[in-house]
């Protein structure tokens, strides 16, 4: 009898162990999904973010590079078809993901000084109430956000990669230029930027469709 009394007993504990168990995977199982939901919502919030704004910089590029065109005088057509030196290449370099996006960090860093540059020289030939001025500001300015929005991209798709910061030291900018020169200089760098804004929007709508996406089916997957 004791002895079938024990039985019972090792029976009923390791059905309750058993249902213990089951209810502590479920519970992981559950922690687990709502993790993943989360970060993928997160990939997806910062992506549309990150693109929000690169449509936005790149409207305001494109309407910059007409008033500067409009304020440079005669030949301002041509200014923009004549081939400078140390302008930042506007292709996106990388094969995988995370590469891409550092170079779209890398870049941004390296037109920014380029931008101050420009606005430098445009104060003195324009008067201070040109509009070409303060547009040229407001692309900065944005230029300098959209840095700081891409590299929260990074950080929220590859929390455990750090984003390398660009090497090489300063950016090269140019000897000091007559006032043609730096007609053409400027015209040329903002049609370089708008380029590389618009490979940006490529590269990201590319992400879009793969990396946030493969998120969610290797979590179907799995769970």
């Amino acid at each position: 009898m004791n002895g079938h009394v024990k039985s019972m007993n090792f029976q009923q504990f390791m059905e309750s162990a058993t249902t213990l168990l089951s209810l502590l995977l479920i519970m992981a199982v559950d922690s687990t999904r709502t993790v993943a939901a989360s970060r993928n919502q997160q990939c997806g919030n910062a992506l549309q973010q990150t693109l929000k704004l690169t449509r936005l910089v790149r409207k305001e590029s494109t309407d910059l590079i007409k008033t500067y065109k409009a304020s440079q005088g005669e030949m301002s057509d041509l200014f923009c078809e004549v081939s400078v030196n140390n302008i930042p290449d506007p292709n996106i370099s990388g094969l995988d993901p995370s590469e891409k996006i550092v170079s779209i960090y890398t870049h941004l860093q390296e037109f920014i000084p380029h931008f101050t540059r420009v606005y430098e020289q445009q104060t003195d030939l324009q008067s201070p109430s040109s509009p070409l001025l303060a547009e040229l500001i407001s692309v900065n300015s944005r230029s300098r956000n959209l840095a700081v929005v891409v590299k929260g991209f990074y950080q929220s798709l590859f929390p455990n990669l750090p984003l390398p910061e660009p090497a090489g030291g300063p950016t090269t900018l140019p000897p000091p230029q007559n006032i043609f020169q730096q007609k053409v200089y400027g015209c040329v760098v903002l049609k370089t930027y708008k380029k590389f804004l618009l490979d940006v929007s490529k590269v990201l709508n590319n992400i879009k469709g793969k990396v946030c996406r493969r998120r969610i089916q290797m979590n179907a997957l799995f769970f």
